[in-house]
């Protein structure tokens, strides 16, 4: 059963644009958030685009790796342009260093669930 939903593909489509918006937003509001906040920067941007990686794997199978990697890498550059336009924000080639690096991992991390979790067997009726 937890197979079934790891491998919904429709499911993960929405649990990426939820995290890519949930990302989207944490990355450019001015509101404080003490929990996102407290934890190292660069760890969130490593886990973050990790997640968003493997969620983007899941829900878009028929997407290259590469392409997968570029649409990211292009997300991440988005964000810190943004951030570069706001105040107490700015652009850190740090972060979009750590944003590769996450995506890497989540390449590692989904080609261990494939190989680990294999895809449950439809039945056609």
């Amino acid at each position: 059963m937890v197979l079934k939903l790891i491998y919904n593909e429709k499911l993960q489509r929405v649990l990426f644009f939820i995290a890519l918006a949930a990302v989207e937003y944490l990355a450019t509001t001015s509101r404080h958030i003490p929990i996102v906040e407290s934890l190292w920067d660069k760890f969130n941007h490593f886990f973050a685009f990790c997640v968003l990686y493997v969620l983007l794997s899941l829900g878009f199978i028929g997407l290259k790796w590469w392409q997968k990697m570029g649409l990211l890498v292009l997300f991440g550059m988005q964000i810190e342009l943004v951030q570069s336009f706001l105040p107490a924000r700015f652009f850190s080639m740090l972060d979009v260093v750590a944003d590769f690096v996450g995506i890497v991992i989540g390449m590692g991390v989904y080609v261990l669930m494939s190989r680990y979790l294999p895809r449950p067997k439809i039945r056609r009726n």
